[in-house]
């Protein structure tokens, strides 16, 4: 026995003299350790040793327990349990697990200051139960863009032409010499293929960007008892996260606490109709929104471990989407196209018919074709190049290039507009911004700073200005104390003694919190301890007004507070309070009179708010339906506040930026008349010339009650409509609509949601809108400031403009191109461009030219023009006339080079094809100036700025004289010298004085195409009537 205690001690010693320099847990551990060994060994020494048996099995229990060193970082409930408990919604689970605290004091929450949230303890919640976040489908690879680049059907045909003639061309000259015109078209192709592979490729990836942008939303969480803002991605189970109308629910999660909580589920379940969520019923699930009340929650379950997060990580966003002024371009393309074959088809009749009845000749002047004479490979060879000229002539004739610069412009804006403070959510919104005729605005927060500040208390008919007055009453604050602290959504945190109060929730809601706090020395903590609060109506935009019914936990009285719009509490009162505390009758002379003062603080641009109190009766509280419905009359005034909320700097100037280019502004507003007034006036929205009484400016229910003949008659003259619902809001963007104009519509709430989304472009605030606000809508104002708004249109315009330019350069091309070759094809039996010259042309004027127009910034004349509207034409007759002016001289200069360059310049065969080929392709440099400006004569104006289109122009010269000097066999070109560059620059530099003399001949404003139209409607008419007779 002593040898043992001998050990025992040895063991002892040599944990008592462990390493010291353990953690703070690991401690603990040792100390425990230590602890149950030391008793275990000192036990054993007093025990007598069992008596040994022979004939036994069971073997001796060790003198030792195994104690874990590292501290454990699990939980008291597994991430199974959870999942199941919000998928099944079983509330007796839920029961059986402790109830909704059960299971916080399993994931180690306190309910009221939420988790600790250290960096360790995130990690430790993270390790358990895996973060926000879900595992988004593998994006498109580099491959899969270029794969789609081949389906093409004209590559497909190109790509067959170029393998038989590199076929026959190595048959008949060997590989070194025969592999020059296969293998230059298929580089020719690749380099197509690869140039438009990577630009959807980059186009791709700044989509997932932006995406990941848009999904970064902010959430209300409470940690170690202050209320703060965090990532969604940061949200861990355990987390107590503040919910509010509009909110999207951003984990699984139990009800905690709150008021008149209603979620909408249809994004989960497809039903609409708004679920209950209470504390019988307090499952949220992650993804579905909160449609009204307000209430927290405990989160359960995060990213992959919620049927979102699994129902997200399937779904891949569709980067294809098409926007109005693509499918335009596409309709456009193949009209185009379908001439560009026709016109290849007859090329290629022409062409086959000329070679076989022996009119065409070789390089050397012998006949190619000479009946059975001439051999099958020739033939198959000459006939492969004939169906090669005519297939790049569909190539080049079609404008496959239109959607890409849509594409590219619509990227690019996209990106500099994120740079903006702007969001673009759907594409489409950047084109139909551009073509906004109205815009109708919120007032706050987007034209005001949204930094909301009481300046003025009206107690009875007595004002107060700031800090706390001994003359009222006390039993008086303490109302005003309890209408502020009980009837709020927002929350107060004071970290320490010494530091700054921290104030949450709604701008209105900290305005008058800090007031109630800073200036009235209200205690909010203590208040709410004294009281039970009973049931709360919460506030909406309809009734713009909150009640909570309450009990004093002192003398078990009931009472009822209501704030909200000062005219609405008004006229639920009877009474009012003055400022010693009597009661007074409010009859209708007094009601004027505070009238009055509402409307004096609303011309001051103050925001009205007013609180009204009423004791409720044992019989009335004893009522339970009490507790349902709030007592709405028979109130009595608190007091009135006045909440100044400035004019944001530089709204004016962008209000009048957006009159200056043709587009009408109107405020919506839930304020009263006479604040949206004076807020309309000095934004600039109100000018001197409108008459207020006559119209310009209604209130919600009046435009409401209008019938729909009347209202289409007066929505244009609107410029301010007060007191409105988001109905009005609707019922106004639907007006607009009917009359034609292109809609642009702002929005925060989730109330906006239908009018967001019926406006042509809905407009919601990065700041204070809503995640329903935000999904409704096509961009995000991320400042939510006008200004911001101003440059979307600016941006818009762009976009617009930008197109045009390339349309009118590509087109330029297109027409001279198809003439050219048309002509040449019937008269002289060849096409004076080859295949691979055709391609290089296609390739400058698609990607290259694409790149360079598609990238211009907004300028200051595009807010000088009025919108274009719904109807406006892509093509105008300025560009029409622009276009065939260029277009025209192309063919002229070209077809003289086709016919008498030789005996000009005293040149070769193949030389002057080069000269033609130098010269074509040179005319788009120049043209590509010319088609910066549409209707400007100064062509170069702020080039200096677009280093890309100079870099672009740069590098097509330089490839362009490679392709001339070097690449002779790859290009079929001879190398030219000095003069004939010249005359080659000379000849395509006209451009630039041609363009300056035609934009001084007049157009109509009629659309060039429409004569066409009216001449085909009244051929049909005479047709028409000649049949009926």
């Amino acid at each position: 026995m002593s040898t043992r205690l001998l050990a025992d001690t040895d063991r002892i010693q040599s944990l008592l003299h462990a390493p010291t320099t353990l953690g703070k847990p690991n401690k603990r551990w040792h100390s425990a350790f230590v602890t149950i060994y030391c008793s275990r060994a000192i036990l054993s020494f007093f025990q007598d040793p069992l008596p040994a048996k022979k004939d036994t099995d069971v073997s001796r229990s060790p003198s030792f327990i195994l104690v874990d060193l590292n501290p454990d970082n699990r939980f008291k409930i597994d991430q199974k349990t959870l999942i199941q408990l919000i998928k099944e919604k079983s509330v007796d689970t839920l029961q059986n697990s402790g109830g909704v605290d059960g299971i916080a004091s399993s994931l180690e929450t306190d309910v009221d200051v939420g988790i600790r949230g250290d960096v360790q303890d995130i990690d430790r919640r993270r390790e358990a139960f895996g973060s926000n976040t879900y595992k988004r489908p593998p994006t498109k690879s580099f491959f899969q863009f270029v794969v789609e680049a081949f389906k093409d059907l004209t590559i497909f045909i190109l790509l067959g032409c170029a393998a038989l003639s590199l076929a026959f061309g190595i048959k008949e000259n060997g590989i070194k010499e025969g592999w020059y015109d296969g293998g230059s078209i298929f580089v020719a192709i690749f380099l197509v293929i690869a140039v438009t592979a990577i630009s959807n490729f980059k186009q791709n990836r700044q989509f997932d960007k932006l995406s990941k942008v848009s999904n970064n939303i902010q959430v209300d969480v409470v940690r170690a008892g202050r209320r703060q803002q965090i990532s969604v991605f940061e949200i861990v189970a355990g987390d107590v996260v503040c919910l509010k109308i509009g909110d999207q629910v951003p984990a699984d999660g139990l009800f905690l606490d709150g008021h008149s909580l209603q979620v909408d589920e249809s994004s989960m379940t497809g039903e609409s109709d708004h679920v209950e969520v209470d504390q019988t019923h307090p499952f949220l699930v992650s993804g579905t929104k909160v449609a009204d009340g307000y209430a927290r929650m405990l989160v359960t379950s995060v990213g992959m471990n919620t049927t979102w997060g699994a129902m997200m990580s399937s779904i891949s966003r569709d980067t294809n989407e098409q926007t109005p002024l693509q499918a335009r371009l596409n309709k456009l393309t193949s009209s185009i196209g379908q001439v560009g074959l026709a016109v290849a088809f007859l090329v290629l009749v022409v062409l086959l018919v000329r070679y076989f009845t022996g009119n065409t000749e070789d390089e050397n002047g012998n006949r190619e074709f000479n009946g059975s004479k001439t051999k099958v490979d020739d033939i198959v060879n000459s006939v492969v190049g004939i169906v090669a000229a005519a297939v790049t002539i569909v190539v080049v004739a079609i404008p496959e290039g239109l959607p890409l610069a849509v594409t590219l412009t619509l990227a690019y804006s996209m990106k500099r507009m994120m740079g903006d403070h702007a969001m673009v959510r759907k594409l489409s919104a950047c084109e139909t911004m551009g073509s906004a005729t109205t815009i109708c605005t919120d007032k706050t927060g987007t034209l005001t700073l949204n930094q909301m500040k009481v300046t003025k208390f009206w107690l009875g008919k007595k004002a107060f200005t700031a800090g706390a007055d001994s003359s009222i009453a006390p039993h008086i604050i303490r109302l005003v104390h309890e209408g502020v602290a009980l009837n709020t959504t927002g929350s107060v945190y004071r970290p320490a003694l010494e530091s700054e109060i921290e104030f949450s929730g709604s701008p209105t809601e900290k305005a008058i919190l800090s007031w109630a706090v800073l200036e009235q020395n209200m205690e909010i903590e203590q208040l709410k301890r004294s009281c039970t609060i009973l049931y709360v109506e919460a506030f909406n935009s309809k009734k713009k007004r909150s009640g909570v019914l309450m009990r004093r936990n002192k003398d078990q009285t009931t009472h009822v507070h209501w704030k909200g719009a000062a005219e609405m509490i008004l006229k639920m009162c009877s009474n009012y309070y003055d400022a010693s505390g009597i009661t007074k009758e409010l009859d209708d002379d007094e009601k004027i009179k505070f009238e009055q003062i509402i409307q004096g603080m609303a011309a001051s641009s103050l925001r009205c708010i007013a609180f009204a109190h009423k004791q409720v009766s044992e019989e009335e509280n004893a009522d339970d339906k009490a507790h349902k419905e709030l007592k709405e009359d028979g109130l009595t005034l608190l007091g009135l506040v006045g909440i100044k909320d400035p004019c944001r700097p530089g709204v004016k100037k962008a209000v009048e930026d957006c009159q200056y280019a043709g587009v009408n502004i109107k405020m919506i507003t839930g304020d009263n008349i006479f604040t949206a007034t004076a807020i309309a006036t000095e934004c600039g929205i109100l000018r001197p010339g409108h008459d207020v009484s006559g119209g310009a400016v209604v209130e919600g229910e009046e435009f409401r009650n209008y019938t729909p003949e009347e209202r289409l008659e007066k929505v244009d003259n609107i410029c301010v409509m007060a007191r409105s619902s988001p109905f009005d809001k609707l019922l106004m963007v639907e007006c607009l609509k009917q009359k034609g104009h292109v809609v642009a519509v702002t929005g925060d709430g989730t109330n906006d949601a239908p009018a967001l989304k019926a406006a042509d472009i809905g407009l919601s605030m990065g700041i204070q809108g809503t995640e329903v606000a935000k999904e409704s809508s096509d961009i995000v104002i991320l400042d939510d400031n006008f200004a911001s708004v101003a440059t979307v249109l600016r941006w818009g315009r762009c976009v617009y403009n930008n197109i045009q330019k390339f349309i009118q350069f590509q087109l330029t091309v297109n027409v001279a191109a198809l003439v050219i070759n048309f002509v040449a094809a019937i008269s002289a039996g060849e096409v004076p461009l080859t295949a691979v010259q055709l391609l290089w042309v296609n390739l400058i004027m698609d990607t290259l030219g694409a790149l360079a127009l598609a990238t211009e910034k907004p300028t200051k004349e595009l807010m000088e023009k009025p919108p274009v509207g719904r109807t406006g034409p892509l093509i105008t007759n300025i560009m029409w006339r622009n276009l065939l002016a260029q277009a025209l001289y192309q063919i002229a200069i070209l077809l003289t080079l086709q016919f008498k360059g030789e005996t000009i310049f005293g040149v070769t065969k193949k030389v002057n094809e080069t000269l033609i080929f130098n010269t074509f392709v040179l005319c788009q440099v120049f043209n590509e100036f010319n088609a910066r400006k549409l209707e400007k004569k100064n062509v170069f104006e702020g080039i200096h700025r677009n280093k890309l289109f100079l870099g672009i122009i740069a590098i097509t010269i330089v490839l362009q004289v490679v392709m001339v000097e070097f690449l002779k066999k790859f290009a079929d070109t001879e190398r030219l010298n000095w003069a004939q560059w010249g005359a080659c620059i000379g000849a395509a530099a006209v451009s630039w004085p041609l363009a300056w003399i035609v934009k001084y001949i007049p157009v109509t404003e009629r659309p060039f195409l429409s004569y066409l139209k009216m001449k085909k409607d009244t051929k049909d008419f005479h047709l028409d009537s000649i049949s009926s007779k």
